[in-house]
């Protein structure tokens, strides 16, 4: 099974998709995990991306693609894949598109997870991650102490300054203008969309994904 996630920043999507992984047994591959990977690995596309990234420049979207053609190509990939932070843009959509169709594997489900603006403002602006493992709390201090077992060393909760209100905004806006009529392009060429309210418990949401999916 092969999922696009979609959804605005703070929807919730990122932490859906890891459980929804971790139930179906498949990966959760997001771009810049796989494109650390790919300069850790050094292969010739990890490579092309590291120059890129230390000219301060964007990595091109020929090289992300490649990059994750390589990763859906894998073994570990085999039985599936959920793609999160992959598709922020149409030419992008369209670039995945034109891998799977190399690689004759089908888009199961565009996942769009929903959520109000001012919602996803109040539970941005309110959350921590620790500096180690980049894990998020919710109504946890700056300051504290990651309670994730195994730090060294031991992780400390901060405040992210793209958290911060305005900033939330602003990236909202991003989203609408850069990541929203993605939504569009799917819908125009056929792709399965499921919208799922992103609101609730965690069990909550992940139950309605669960049901639009029919798994």
């Amino acid at each position: 099974m092969i999922i696009v996630l979609l959804g605005p920043p703070g929807a919730g999507k990122g932490t859906q998709g890891e459980r929804l992984a971790e139930q179906l047994g498949i990966p959760k591959l997001a771009t810049g995990d796989v494109l650390r990977a790919a300069v850790r690995e050094g292969t010739p596309l990890g490579l092309a991306a590291k120059a890129a990234m230390d000219r301060g420049d964007l990595v091109p979207d020929d090289v992300i693609l490649g990059i994750m053609k390589e990763a859906l190509a894998s073994p570990t990939a085999a039985k599936g894949v959920i793609l999160d932070g992959v598709v922020r843009t149409t030419p992008q959509a369209e670039g995945l598109a034109r891998v799977l169709e190399e690689l004759g594997r089908p888009l199961d489900a565009v996942l769009v997870v929903e959520a109000p603006d001012e919602a996803i403002v109040a539970r941005l602006s309110s959350r921590t991650v620790c500096d180690v493992c980049q894990r998020p709390f919710t109504g946890r201090e700056p300051g504290e102490r990651c309670s994730i077992d195994g730090h060294q060393p031991e992780g400390t909760l901060v405040r992210r300054k793209d958290d911060e209100p305005e900033a939330v905004r602003n990236r909202l806006a991003v989203y609408q203008r850069q990541t929203a009529p993605v939504i569009d392009w799917y819908r125009t060429h056929g792709a399965p969309l499921r919208f799922v309210d992103g609101m609730g418990t965690l069990d909550e949401v992940l139950g309605r994904i669960r049901v639009s999916l029919g798994i």
